[in-house]
């Protein structure tokens, strides 16, 4: 086994699993949980740690607001509460109207249903990414979040390893190019891929480990 190959093991073997695995989102192509990770993907999407947007996403569920008419009439306090019980109270209040927001737009544009946005991109992952920027609170950070998760049941966006994904294997001294990293990676999936090479990109420590055990 070379040294790359041995970098990625050491990766995979402690850091691949999913942001929505991390949220306790079982992931399907269905209206639910494709709200969830739009959800998650829009409290990653500020600058918090990943672990505060992972808690909050996971009261807003425990809250049962997991669909857009339930976010929609829960109310602008209410999702105010649910989000400082997750402990993400530095942006909770604009957080909370963009919840709103993106609910009423997700509802009217495409009923509620993210498959539906995925339809009308017919498979063009830039299309894609400029569909989801048009739900409030979702910016270019957020719908690159949406789609490395996503990924993994939308697969004809797949391989889709972004500009973090990519720095997270420079810092490990890795190839650049997604098709030489989906390939050393063997079977993994790419949306697990890219949430352990963005963990290596956000967290120095994350790629020090790798490196000295893969030496």
């Amino acid at each position: 086994m070379n040294r790359d190959a041995r970098v990625l093991r050491e990766l995979l073997t402690a850091h691949g699993r999913t942001y929505a695995e991390e949220a306790d989102i079982r992931l399907a192509d269905t209206p639910q949980p494709l709200y969830r990770l739009y959800v998650l993907s829009l409290l990653l999407s500020a600058r918090i740690r990943a672990s505060v947007a992972v808690a909050a996403a996971r009261a807003l569920h425990e809250d049962r607001l997991d669909s857009p008419r339930r976010m929609a009439e829960a109310g602008w306090q209410r999702r105010v509460d649910a989000l400082g019980r997750g402990g993400y109270r530095r942006y909770d209040e604009r957080t909370a109207t963009q919840l709103g927001d993106g609910a009423a737009l997700l509802t009217e544009r495409w009923r509620g249903d993210l498959r539906r946005l995925h339809r009308e991109a017919a498979g063009d992952v830039g299309t894609l990414g400029d569909l989801l920027q048009e739900v409030p609170g979702i910016g270019p950070a957020g719908a690159s979040i949406f789609l490395r998760e996503a990924q993994r049941v939308w697969p004809d966006i797949a391989p889709y390893l972004d500009a973090k994904a990519l720095s997270g294997a420079a810092r490990l001294g890795l190839p650049e190019d997604p098709g030489e990293l989906t390939g050393l990676a063997g079977d993994t999936e790419p949306a697990v891929l890219a949430a352990a090479l963005v963990r290596a990109a956000l967290d120095a420590h994350v790629a020090e480990d790798c490196l000295r055990r893969a030496a």
